[in-house]
């Protein structure tokens, strides 16, 4: 694809997918032995150290979307959230690390009723608010009810939306409708960009969860997202391999570069150390970055913090000292 063609948003190319293309999707074959082999070599491996670790592990609080998403939201909440977005590390850290350089998380993602909150809070950041939509989590409103709600949340401020997929048309194989229903989320959400969550914990296969990313794709996702982090099951290693491979795969046919985004389940400095590592592998370094590289996980960040005061001090604080809400 030529420049003349791309979109851009922020500095990152906005995906404009292709037509459907149903080869490339029959073509697809995923052989699950060889994806936990490479998952396990993964795992084997001795961990980045010192102040190699300190350095990947603020590039992951870089890439990480705080959420808010339970029942009894407040503004109150959701005005922390965004400070703690604006100012992830404490700041005599970042001084005793040597780290000069400004450093806030990639997006705070809430929902629609919030969104006007968050952009107030934000006011004055780069930081996108990210609303997720479309019936979220379990996407079975009806499809103008969802489309309305995109548009809703982008007229609000939200600079990202978060769709969630009707996983029924993964489960029967119906890849044309999935692909015709991305498409309208993605005209519903004009210049914002797209993250489409696959719920892959709920789709049956592995090479179904790889079918249905590289549909999202087609249909304009700018980034494919493993779950809405409250199914049983979430972000995997081998699930993320395959998403990542698909990909790799669609950047090669189109030249398209499609984020990637794990959600759910991921509360550790090292595990998020371990994605970063296949980011990099599979991809390379120009997907190590938050434009097209995000953590789902809130959680995540008070573990991290615990790690770099560690790196800086040599000691370790409670795990409570580090909150967010």
């Amino acid at each position: 694809m030529s420049n003349a063609e791309e979109i851009l948003i922020n500095d990152h190319a906005r995906v404009t997918g292709t037509d459907f293309n149903a080869h490339w999707v029959d073509e697809i074959r995923i052989n699950l032995s060889a994806v936990e082999r490479r998952i396990s070599s993964l795992n084997a491996r001795r961990t980045v150290k010192k102040k190699w670790q300190a350095a990947w592990l603020l590039r992951a609080v870089s890439c990480m979307d705080l959420t808010t998403l339970s029942g009894d939201d407040t503004e109150g909440r959701v005005k922390r959230l965004c400070a703690k977005a604006r100012h992830p590390i404490r700041p005599d850290i970042l001084e005793k690390l040597g780290f000069d350089e400004p450093l806030t998380t990639g997006a705070v993602c809430v929902y629609h009723s919030m969104v006007e909150t968050a952009v107030e809070a934000l006011k004055g950041t780069d930081i996108p608010v990210a609303a997720v939509s479309t019936g979220f989590p379990a996407g079975l409103a009806p499809l103008e009810t969802r489309l309305a709600e995109i548009r809703a949340s982008v007229a609000a401020g939200a600079r990202e939306i978060d769709i969630v997929i009707s996983r029924r048309y993964v489960l029967t194989g119906d890849w044309k409708a999935l692909y015709d229903e991305v498409k309208a989320f993605r005209e519903a959400c004009g210049e914002a960009h797209m993250k489409a969550i696959l719920a892959t914990g709920q789709l049956g296969s592995i090479t179904k969860v790889a079918k249905a990313s590289m549909v999202c794709m087609m249909a304009g996702a700018d980034f494919i997202k493993t779950s809405t982090g409250m199914e049983p099951v979430n972000a995997t290693l081998p699930v993320s391999l395959v998403m990542i491979r698909m990909i790799r795969e669609f950047y090669q046919r189109t030249g398209q570069r499609v984020g990637y985004k794990p959600a759910g389940g991921i509360g550790s400095a090292k595990l998020a150390l371990q994605y970063l590592i296949l980011i990099k592998e599979e991809l390379g370094d120009e997907w190590l970055n938050a434009d097209l590289f995000r953590f789902g996980a809130s959680s995540l960040l008070g573990d991290i913090e615990r790690q770099l005061e560690h790196a800086a001090t040599g000691r370790y604080s409670a795990a409570n000292r580090h909150p967010l809400g």
